[in-house]
């Protein structure tokens, strides 16, 4: 006779799973929209498109994205409160970028062992992260992996689709030379650079040295200071745009830094000028932990802006003329905003490129 072996014995608590999906229900109704159909337990989410017959030509745009090395510090910390909007400021952040309301959310959470608690944490920093982009959470899933994964672990990965009419796409085929970059702020180191965060600032202290205050970061810890979630822009871009900001192109500065993100926001033939000074540094703010990092990697210039967003969270390109009523629009919105560079005439046929001065 076979041994009775259930699926709980094999490292699956199913009961687990149900009091998982009940902690998190107000969260994501708090999410919702006009457009979500039904809640949480079905196998589909839906969402009525009726909106779109309002536009002449409706695009959708995706986009998938997960948090990274990020979650390793958020798990020796025991933090999970703030890196589900890390998970949806990947995600909406990037769709946003050619002009695209974010509609709805899914994500995909991986673990080893599931904690009804802080998968509540989790995904409570997710509805949050919906909330500020005001995209709905219309679903997902919890994946249990025992055996695959350590108990304490887990990953995320997160999906997000939204509508743009193509009349009002914008990307670099709008860009003219003589235009302005605009930098809105970033709030710190957001969700990229972290393997190198973690290399020379985290590995080998204790967790009491990485929750005592530092004075090199204004009185923050480490800890407080790596965790800050990433800031969302899509909901404030998003009603900007709607009250009619006259901007060309957008960059999300994510991995890779302001080097390897604003010229994808370029078109053959035009480059952009940053002004990133000398010793002084650029004439924007960049954050403590940013410039703490820099200096415990030894990195140079040219490295430092090839791997952290050095206080830019996104790039906007418009019109010269144009660049005081944007930064208006942007205010109006919460977002701060400052002249971080030019268009300038490139190699013809050459993709553009971040020229530094």
């Amino acid at each position: 006779m076979a041994k009775h072996v259930t699926y709980a014995d094999a490292g699956v608590d199913v009961d687990e799973g149900a009091r998982a999906v009940d902690a998190i229900k107000s969260a994501v109704a708090s999410t919702t929209r006009p457009e979500v159909i039904g809640g949480l337990g079905g196998f589909g989410s839906c969402f009525s498109a009726a909106a779109l017959k309002d536009m002449d030509d409706p695009v959708l745009v995706s986009g998938t994205d997960g948090v990274g090395t990020k979650l390793a510090i958020a798990q020796l910390l025991n933090r999970h409160d703030t890196v589900g909007q890390d998970l949806v400021a990947m995600c909406a952040d990037d769709v946003v970028v050619v002009g695209a309301e974010p509609l709805f959310f899914l994500d995909y959470v991986a673990v080893g062992k599931l904690r009804s608690d802080a998968m509540a944490q989790i995904v409570g920093g997710i509805a949050e992260g919906c909330r500020q982009a005001g995209c709905a959470l219309v679903g997902g899933e919890m994946a249990e992996h025992p055996g695959v994964m350590p108990a304490d672990d887990y990953d995320l990965a997160g999906f997000v689709v939204g509508v743009v009419d193509r009349a009002h796409i914008i990307g670099p085929e709008l860009v003219r030379e003589g235009d302005v970059v605009l930098g809105i702020s970033s709030s710190g180191i957001h969700s990229n650079g972290y393997s190198l965060v973690r290399k020379v600032a985290i590995e080998g202290r204790t967790l009491e040295e990485l929750c005592e205050p530092l004075a090199e970061l204004g009185g923050e810890s480490l800890a407080d200071a790596v965790l800050r979630p990433t800031t969302i822009y899509a909901g404030a871009l998003v009603r900007a745009l709607r009250a009619g900001a006259p901007v060309h192109a957008m960059a999300h500065i994510t991995g890779g830094g302001i080097t390897e993100n604003l010229n994808r926001a370029l078109p053959e033939g035009l480059d952009a000028v940053v002004y990133r000074g000398g010793e002084d540094g650029p004439a924007w703010d960049v954050p403590p932990v940013i410039t703490y990092m820099v200096h415990a990697a030894g990195l140079s210039a040219d490295e430092a802006y090839k791997t952290f967003n050095m206080g830019v969270g996104m790039s906007v390109i418009c019109a010269a003329d144009d660049a005081g009523k944007v930064r208006d629009a942007l205010a109006e919105q919460g977002l701060e905003s400052f002249e971080m560079g030019k268009i300038v005439a490139g190699e013809p046929g050459r993709e553009g490129k971040v020229i530094y001065e």
